[in-house]
């Protein structure tokens, strides 16, 4: 039998990491979707990319709300230090974070039924020099910081066999360059390990500490070790959650709030390789399969015995080997360890049967694989629960997961339908087709800010990707009777990473049927 929403519709406070589209306007339609009252702040009050939002305005804003609602799902560095990004930045001191963070006590002392999910991200170690998401300085001193925060947790894990290393590292930065960076990181885990207090203390409902960009050895590692020990000396693994994500967190926790009450949903998960488990990624610390439990976990999910009993079928398209950055990848992706053609047939196989299938493609990060692509043409794209493909193999996984995890509780067919077709704009038609396009258009392009070429991106990418979506409309979502209205794209920030492509999906006279959902 379907899983029946909780009446009337569960109401949710969202303050989410940023103001970005698959960070803001995804979850807040994946509760739509399931009829669920979705509010955030005014937009004022939320980061813009490096520009820290208002932890004042925000805890008006919550203490205002909380009474009228249900759930709050809530991103610790937005409440407390202006977001996910500005706390890679700003100065504030520890004193002042903390602070802000008792507005949780203090709701939930006022309203002790408001069941409170909060998330933290541990601060990465980036992979790239950028300037404008780091410290200002990282633009420079990125690789040597980089060289450090490996050298020291090898020394901590390793001993004195790597202490050479270490103060060779350490040489290599300049002493106040190294002194702030570290203590930003020391100011975050200190707010993180408070967190951890308050889900002891019974303030929060549950806590996720995500690591973004995380690798095997780096002092993302060597602060989720000391989360770990925290989490085992204060008996709160039931309730707490570390592994590798970030932004598609609010996605996860708000598939926890939206099924409280429900068993958890059962998911089976296909492989489009045999060895697919084992598969490696670049950005996170772990094989595929480890990081596949890791966030069904995080959103209240369970692994299903056979795909008959699943809730979902969570279809997933790793590597061959390992991840690559350029497609097409013959050495570690594209390899003889998978073989897509069956992994299709076994997709259009789970429709047939009428199960719910989430996809999401981790084969390569920052966008769909092109050869998936073509394959998926004859899958028909608007009876998916679920699709993604976006950023990191983290974010990908979360934002699937909870599509499928949510499919049995869909009230608005319009907005789930418009959720998938987001997804498939921004993973497929802009990261793997038409940024590349507009990047090679421009006169060497920073990644990190476009100047004065902006304009001119932007002009290229509405010219380009408006026509690739009405054709996908038209050939895979036209036929749900359903109506889509397309906006102008643009970019969310001054680099072509992060697109906005406003579009909404409504009834176009009688209301078509819904798939099967299970």
């Amino acid at each position: 039998m379907p899983d029946v929403p909780a009446q009337p519709a569960p109401r949710v406070l969202l303050i989410p990491p940023d103001t970005r589209p698959p960070t803001l306007d995804l979850p807040v339609s994946l509760g739509r979707m399931t009829g669920a009252e979705m509010s955030v702040p005014p937009r004022e009050a939320l980061p813009d990319f490096f520009t820290p939002g208002d932890p004042a305005v925000l805890r008006g804003w919550l203490l205002d709300r909380a009474a009228q609602a249900d759930a709050l799902v809530v991103c610790l560095e937005t409440l407390c230090l202006g977001g996910m990004i500005p706390a890679r930045r700003v100065s504030d001191p520890l004193e002042a974070a903390l602070e802000r963070l008792r507005v949780l006590e203090e709701v939930h002392a006022r309203h002790p039924g408001l069941r409170i999910y909060a998330f933290g991200v541990v601060v990465r170690v980036a992979h790239d020099n950028d300037p404008h998401e780091e410290k200002p300085y990282y633009g420079e001193w990125g690789t040597a910081l980089r060289a450090y925060s490996t050298a020291f947790d090898r020394q901590a894990r390793h001993g004195a066999a790597e202490q050479e290393a270490l103060d060779a590292a350490r040489a290599a930065v300049p002493a106040e360059i190294l002194a702030d960076w570290v203590g930003t990181r020391e100011r975050n885990r200190a707010l993180h390990l408070e967190a951890l207090d308050l889900l002891h203390r019974g303030v929060l409902t549950h806590l996720c500490v995500t690591l973004d960009d995380t690798s095997e050895y780096g002092l993302a590692a060597y602060d989720r070790r000391l989360l770990e020990a925290r989490a085992d000396e204060l008996g709160v693994w039931d309730r707490f959650d570390t592994y590798p994500g970030a932004d598609e967190v609010p996605c996860a926790l708000l598939t926890r709030a939206l099924r409280q009450g429900l068993p958890p949903a059962r998911a089976w998960v296909r492989y489009s390789g045999t060895l697919g488990e084992a598969a490696g990624m670049i950005y996170e610390d772990r094989p595929a399969g480890e990081l596949v439990r890791a966030h069904l976990r995080a959103a209240g999910c369970v692994p299903a015995e056979t795909p008959a009993e699943a809730d979902f079928i969570l279809a997933v398209n790793t590597p061959g080997r390992r991840q690559a950055n350029v497609q097409p990848d013959l050495a570690t992706v594209d390899t003889p360890d998978r073989h897509l053609p069956a992994f299709m047939d076994a997709v259009l196989d789970d429709l047939r049967r009428g199960r719910a299938v989430s996809v999401a493609d981790i084969a390569y990060p920052n966008g769909a694989e092109r050869r998936l692509w073509a394959l998926l043409d004859r899958v028909p794209l608007a009876d998916l629960a679920g699709f993604s493909a976006w950023n990191t193999a983290g974010n990908t996984l979360g934002s699937a997961v909870a599509f499928g995890a949510l499919a049995r509780l869909v009230q608005d067919r319009a907005e789930q339908v418009g959720a998938v077709f987001a997804r498939v704009v921004d993973d497929v038609l802009y990261q793997s087709f038409v940024r590349r396009a507009v990047r090679d258009a421009l006169v060497n392009p920073s990644p990190f800010d476009l100047g004065e070429q902006r304009g001119t991106a932007e002009a290229l990418l509405s010219a380009q990707l408006s026509p690739r979506a009405a054709d996908v409309w038209e050939r895979h979502f036209a036929r749900t009777g359903l109506a889509l209205e397309w906006g102008t794209p643009h970019l969310a920030w001054p680099r072509l990473f992060t697109g906005v492509f406003p579009l909404g999906v409504s009834l176009a006279g009688p209301a078509p049927a819904a798939p099967p959902k299970g």
